[in-house]
């Protein structure tokens, strides 16, 4: 997934791509001007008030005449694709409508005609886990026309509808750096409200550490702009809360930093020696200076293959100086430096739509090597990547935003391939997988690589801020206008 550039590469960091646990098909859109992120008054009618949830169904037709990029409904023409998802498992899902807000004020007419009478699901345009993105009978709201990236000096506002590829080009041609995932197609929105794991996290935090505030549409219909100062815990709420709990956002300011020189490298393993090179990395990994990024992967099938790879802000040297604490000799090594926009593409990944099942859990404490091994061994095709966390990550608290996973080693991302025909034996392969990962002490799990079936769900994705998230969510949404299955 590291070194390959190739089909897995993207998935570490794909996570919810959407504002609601939604995703959308990948491909571009050509950006509008950056939303302006000052406090803003709605010419739209807000929701009715939560005391008198609206009834019957919307009117799609007066709707329509409300959304500045159109309203596709399953009689028109493109619907199909207007509703697609990235995983191609999702195809099947019929949503009453598809919205292709290319402002805030759309959002707000979206909210208005639909809340409490059909499910919404935000979108963003990059990839879902679950399917979230296109409930049954409800309306999607497409933020994609909202996907301008504007860099301001040491801060970038982006919209909503961004997806890393055009962010890191931005970012790269003005010489910043925002830590992020790797895939071009992920959109920001996902990836920063469930927190943001990504190659330069250890060095730079999540991408949430980076949100100085958010643009958001919340039930009432309201268009806020939430800071540390203003509406502070529906802020704290957003960086790691998961995406369409609370509102429907539209753009993000981030804080960047100089873009850094970058050496990544890939190192490869014997056959066979999978218990051994996960059980080194563990060691390893917390000795490392910060600006180091590694994972360990470890796939599936008899022959027990495996291989650590990584990102180091700084020179070969320095690395090469990291690497020598690794207590296990690998068959192949590979290091280059590189800019940054270009360790960005290196990561990127195959942007080719994906049909996948997927799962995840949280190392906090080292697990068994072997056990990892074992598990993995009995399932071709299977990857398990364990991606490290630490560092910057770990020097904000727990309870300081919503991402729980603070202390944690490394989260493990289960990832098969899948077919129409064969999904429900994959799905049952990553759930004993993801059992056995639990049983040898691995428990939460990470918001971003939802899933359906991940027991006790909530408090795996949140830990001891899930309460918290419970009261923010009843706070700002008392009728459940944004409730899924796996919603605050």
């Amino acid at each position: 997934m590291t070194m390959t550039v190739g089909r897995r590469t993207f998935l570490r960091a794909a996570g919810l791509a959407a504002v609601g646990a939604a995703a959308a098909a990948c491909g571009s859109t050509q950006a509008p001007p950056v939303p302006d992120t000052r406090p803003t008054t709605s010419s739209v009618p807000p929701s009715p008030s939560a005391s008198t949830p609206p009834a019957g169904p919307p009117d799609w037709n007066a709707l329509r005449g409300k959304v500045s990029g159109g309203l596709v409904l399953p009689d028109d023409n493109g619907f199909a694709t207007a509703k697609r998802a990235f995983n191609p498992l999702f195809d099947g899902r019929k949503p009453a409508a598809v919205a292709n807000c290319a402002k805030p004020e759309d959002v707000q007419a979206c909210v208005a005609a639909a809340g409490g009478r059909v499910p919404l699901a935000a979108r963003s345009g990059g990839h879902s886990y679950a399917g979230y993105s296109a409930p049954d009978g409800g309306l999607v709201i497409d933020v994609g026309g909202m996907s301008g990236v504007d860099v301001q000096g040491e801060q970038v506002v982006i919209g909503a509808g961004a997806r890393l590829g055009d962010v890191y080009s931005a970012l790269a041609k003005a010489g910043r750096c925002l830590p992020a995932g790797s895939c071009p197609t992920v959109g920001i929105a996902g990836l920063a409200l469930g927190g943001g794991i990504g190659v330069l996290a250890r060095k730079y935090g999540l991408t949430c550490d980076r949100l100085q505030s958010a643009q958001i549409v919340t039930p009432d219909g309201k268009l806020r702009t939430v800071s540390a100062d203003a509406d502070a815990d529906l802020f704290w709420a957003l960086r790691g809360g998961g995406g369409g709990n609370f509102g429907v956002v539209t753009s993000f300011t981030f804080s960047t930093v100089e873009a850094p020189t970058i050496t990544v490298f890939s190192l490869r393993f014997a056959a066979g020696s999978a218990g051994d090179v996960v059980d080194a990395w563990q060691r390893w990994l917390p000795t490392t200076p910060p600006e180091l990024w590694s994972n360990c992967v470890v796939s599936g099938g008899a022959s027990g293959a495996s291989r650590i790879g990584g990102a180091f802000v700084g020179s070969s040297s320095q690395l090469t100086a990291a690497l020598g604490g690794l207590s296990v000799s690998p068959t192949k090594r590979t290091m280059k430096t590189l800019s940054y926009g270009a360790a960005m593409n290196y990561f990127s990944g195959s942007s080719d739509r994906q049909t996948f099942v997927a799962s995840s859990r949280i190392i906090t404490d080292p697990v068994d090597g072997g056990t990892v091994a074992d598990l993995a061994s009995g399932h071709v095709g299977m990857d398990l990547l364990i991606d490290g966390l630490g560092g910057a990550v770990g020097a904000v608290a727990p309870a300081d935003t919503a991402f729980w996973h603070r202390k944690a080693l490394a989260s493990i991302q289960v990832y098969a391939p899948a077919t129409a025909s064969n999904q429900d034996s994959v799905r049952k392969s990553v759930s004993t997988v993801v059992a056995g990962l639990s049983d040898a002490g691995a428990h939460g799990g990470y918001v971003n690589y939802i899933d359906p079936e991940l027991p006790d769900w909530k408090t795996a994705y949140y830990g001891d801020n899930a309460a918290r998230l419970d009261q923010v969510a009843k706070k700002y949404d008392p009728n459940g206008f944004f409730k899924f299955a796996q919603s605050a």
